[in-house]
């Protein structure tokens, strides 16, 4: 049985895992070079492609780390396991502006790292 007190740490993990999925599949779609959009094929783009990419695995690695110590592993398994296979369904969802353009790597990335900062300071607590 899930201890209560992990229910609010296993929904936030979830969530992260469902962003950061969201933004690797926007990411990918940029892969290759040859394929990337307008908004991406410039220095600033890039900065922008590779940057987020950053942000999004340093907050899963935070993740990873915070959830070890708050949640069961098993919770922590099939919640992330379901954020991830719920990902391309979700994406689908949104137009195909913004998922080629900036702002759904931003938004992912910056949404990430917002919930990997909150499950910090809820470990602090």
């Amino acid at each position: 049985m899930l201890p209560e007190t992990a229910l609010i740490p296993l929904l936030l993990f979830t969530a992260l895992f469902h962003l950061v999925s969201l933004h690797l599949l926007a990411a990918s779609g940029q892969f290759p070079r040859e394929n990337r959009s307008p908004a991406l094929s410039s220095a600033y783009g890039m900065l922008i492609l590779y940057g987020t990419l950053t942000v999004a695995l340093a907050s899963m690695l935070t993740a990873v780390f915070a959830a070890g110590k708050m949640i069961p592993w098993y919770a922590a398994v099939i919640g992330g396991g379901l954020a991830i296979l719920a990902a391309p369904v979700v994406l689908q969802q949104f137009s195909d502006r913004f998922v080629d353009g900036r702002a759904a790597l931003v938004g992912f990335a910056a949404a990430s790292a917002l919930i990997a900062l909150l499950m910090i300071w809820l470990l602090r607590q």
